[in-house]
């Protein structure tokens, strides 16, 4: 009986993970004295439950942090957030100016063209690997390959 009952939580809670994907990874290339770039993507819900983006890593960066800019009087001013909230069949857009992922003391400069492994880690839905694709500095969006 407690493997059903087993077997039973599992079938329900499986159905509960939420299903995201990511779209449009990207990030800037750096100067080389740079110690932090930033990286935006879209977070797409399939899911019929909400899902969390809970931490990042990636082995080109010591340390990846979940970040927004908030207006503080008339100064634009970054914080570190907790993590982000990707409503159930919705999205979440980092970009830049507002969310965003921030790659502290990266361990090299980030040129155009490279590639960036990054693995999110989801409250529900567990790790996603995905790589930014560096585009040139100052971009404002990423380049459709």
């Amino acid at each position: 009986m407690r493997l059903a009952g087993a077997l039973v939580f599992c079938l329900i809670t499986g159905t509960a993970i939420a299903q995201v994907e990511v779209e449009n990874a990207w990030s800037r290339a750096t100067p080389g004295a740079a110690k932090v770039a930033a990286g935006y993507m879209t977070l797409r819900n399939k899911g019929a439950a909400a899902d969390r983006l809970v931490s990042a890593s990636s082995p080109a960066a010591e340390r990846v942090e979940t970040h927004v800019h908030v207006k503080d009087g008339e100064v634009m001013r970054m914080r570190e957030v907790s993590g982000y909230e990707i409503p159930a069949k919705g999205s979440f857009e980092l970009k830049p100016g507002g969310a965003h992922l921030m790659l502290m003391n990266i361990k090299a400069p980030f040129k155009d063209g490279d590639r960036v492994p990054l693995t999110l880690k989801f409250e529900r839905g567990g790790e996603v690997k995905v790589e930014l694709i560096v585009g040139k500095a100052g971009a404002s969006k990423h380049r459709h390959h």
